[in-house]
């Protein structure tokens, strides 16, 4: 099965910037969504044979995540972490495929000066808490904008970044103790050495231009099925965000 991960930075702007076009050459088995900042319905998304979930922020024109899909999930989780603290920005939707879950996530940033560290901090115990959980019962892929690069490989600046959002040691041990308790980055699984490979840049200073970017866009799967990823990667070439797609094949 083929899935394809996306931070949209807003699905009705992308949509004029070729996203239907982009998804049926994709044609991918499940497409995530984050930062959809929309309401379910404010918007025609014209891609046949996909049924669409959202999970929307209280706040219009904020957060949100979103799977697009044309199989049929057993159950559809929106916040699965049943914690008041997490229930109103849309961050989170889980699909209980019956074979395996899949659980998208638009993972709060810690803001400029980490303002936000310490809720950072509560999602991500709260999240791993949640994915060990399911773990238990099936599978688990696990996708999305998990604003961090976990290694210095992963951005193109460590140095002046190290200690910032994103590159905090703080976000870095979260990650590295999810991926410990059981789980795999896919894509350094299969590309351990590559460099230069991001998912993200910044609308300023030419940074997509001159690849100065962050890989913050992960697939991460029980550890229990990696023998079953097919390939993993960085669309790097797709544009309409300051995100790009990432990819993975899985047999599941």
């Amino acid at each position: 099965m083929k899935f394809v991960s996306w931070n949209v930075n807003g699905l009705r702007a992308c949509m004029q910037k070729g996203f239907v076009e982009i998804i049926e050459e994709l044609s991918p088995d499940f497409l995530c969504l984050q930062e959809t900042k929309m309401q379910e319905g404010q918007a025609e998304v014209p891609l046949e044979g996909y049924d669409k979930y959202f999970n929307s922020a209280v706040k219009k024109g904020y957060s949100g995540t979103a799977v697009f899909t044309p199989h049929k999930p057993e159950k559809v989780i929106k916040n699965g972490m049943e914690i008041d603290i997490h229930s109103d920005e849309g961050r989170m939707i889980t699909l209980d495929m019956g074979s395996f879950y899949l659980v998208n996530v638009y993972t709060p940033n810690a803001k400029e000066g980490l303002l936000r560290i310490d809720y950072r901090m509560q999602w991500e115990d709260d999240l791993r808490e949640y994915l060990l959980r399911l773990d238990k019962e099936k599978p688990v892929i696990y996708c999305g904008d998990l604003n961090v690069a976990h290694n210095e490989i992963d951005l193109k600046n460590p140095g002046p970044n190290r200690g910032k959002a994103g590159f905090s040691d703080q976000e870095r041990e979260k990650i590295g103790k999810l991926l410990d308790s059981g789980f795999v980055d896919t894509f350094r699984y299969l590309h351990p050495e590559d460099t230069g490979r991001y998912s993200w840049w910044s609308y300023r200073f030419n940074a997509r231009k001159n690849n100065a970017g962050w890989r913050i866009d992960y697939f991460i799967v029980s550890d229990r099925i990696k023998d079953r990823i097919k390939s993993a990667d960085i669309l790097s070439d797709i544009y309409g965000s300051d995100h790009c797609p990432v990819i993975l094949e899985i047999d599941i």
